[in-house]
């Protein structure tokens, strides 16, 4: 999916934002935790309000939505 990587040597391969070492997981938790994705974009500046939204349709596809 665009935007969202897997490559064994980046977070021993479990879905990443791509070009960065940010697991999807870390988006998931954080928007679980109430905070926006332009919350999440301050937190972590190398990321882009489009590479946060991308964790949502991923995951949705993910678990066979």
């Amino acid at each position: 999916m665009e935007g969202i990587e897997m490559n064994p040597r980046i977070c021993n391969g479990k879905p990443a934002v791509a070009g960065t070492r940010i697991p999807v997981t870390v988006i998931l938790d954080q928007l679980a935790e109430g905070d926006s994705i332009h919350d999440i974009v301050r937190k972590y500046p190398e990321l882009t309000a489009k590479q946060v939204a991308a964790a949502l349709p991923y995951c949705h596809r993910t678990l066979g939505g």
